[in-house]
């Protein structure tokens, strides 16, 4: 188990996802700027302007996705 926050994944706030896989983690923050713009978070709302405008471009969104993933294989467990 390992964990990274909104903020590793490009989010503005230090909450902290954990799972087994990077796949995990990018799914939690998904969610959670989800519920953020779902409650009117102006903050999480850019963030989550950024990370639909990325999956528009497949180029653009594959290579962050490589970038967490290579970040997520980076960190310690625990």
């Amino acid at each position: 188990m390992k964990t990274m926050t909104c903020r590793q994944l490009g989010g503005p706030c230090d909450l902290e996802h954990r799972g087994e896989s990077a796949d995990d983690v990018i799914n939690a923050q998904d969610k959670h700027l989800k519920e953020a713009e779902k409650a009117g978070d102006p903050v999480h709302q850019e963030a989550r302007d950024a990370m639909k405008s990325r999956w528009r471009h497949p180029k653009k969104s594959l290579g962050w996705y490589r970038d967490m993933k290579k970040a997520f294989a980076a960190l310690p467990e625990g």
